[in-house]
This record gives C-alpha cells, structure tokens and sequence, in this order.
C-alpha cells in the first residue's frame, strides 16, 4: 500500500498493491501544468482511492482527459483519461519511498530547451 497527498493535505491518496515504474511526460500541456515536466504512474481507479475529493478541481484540457489538481494548495495529483479505467497519479504525490523509477520519457519532441535528458532510458518522440 502507498500513500499521498498533495502539499497542503486536504486531498490523500492511497493506491494498493505495487506501483508500476512511471513515464515522465514532457509535453507542453504537462509542462504548463507542472511547471516542468511531470513524471506520473498508471493507477487501476480500482486501487486508487481519494480522501478529500470534494477539494479536487477538474480541469478538462481536451474531451478525453481531465487534469486534477487540489483546489486549496494547487498541487497537481491527477491525469485522468475519461474513457480508460485507469487514473495517472503523479509521482510528487506519494509520500516517502516508492520503489520504482522512471521507465521511459514521451513527448520529448516539446520538451523545454533549458534541460537534458541523461538517463539513458527510452525517449519516445511523441
């Protein structure tokens, strides 16, 4: 079991069994979300549960995904894809050791001209 939350606590997450290694998206849309690029894991919804949900603001950044984040501190916790049974939680959300890594890079065609990728794991264009 693993859990988080975003800064302020108002939002916690628990997700059962282990975590799967997460993708570090690099796509504009992540970067403006983030600030930077935003690594998350795929999460079944049915071991992802949220405590505080009422304190989760959507933001719908396509018809297909909705972005979410606490509405009190602003944290970014969610990339939701509407019509998979699946949530991303991002990475920063968890609280201590995760026992997992990065696995690949994607979108790294939009990725800010300010940084380096040097870990040597696969880079998917788009």
């Amino acid at each position: 079991m693993h859990k988080g939350s975003c800064l302020c606590g108002a939002v916690r997450i628990t997700v059962t069994g282990e975590l799967p290694r997460p993708t570090a998206c690099h796509c504009t849309a992540c970067r403006k979300q983030t600030g930077h690029f935003e690594a998350s894991i795929d999460i079944p919804r049915s071991a992802l549960s949220i405590t505080g949900g009422d304190h989760v603001a959507w933001y719908h950044s396509s018809e297909k995904v909705r972005r979410g984040f606490c509405r009190t501190c602003g944290s970014t916790l969610f990339w939701d894809p509407l019509h998979h049974d699946w949530t991303a939680v991002a990475m920063g959300a968890f609280d201590g050791p995760t026992g997992t890594s990065l696995e690949r890079h994607i979108f790294v065609d939009d990725k800010g001209d300010y940084y380096d990728i040097a870990d040597g794991l696969p880079r998917n264009r788009r």
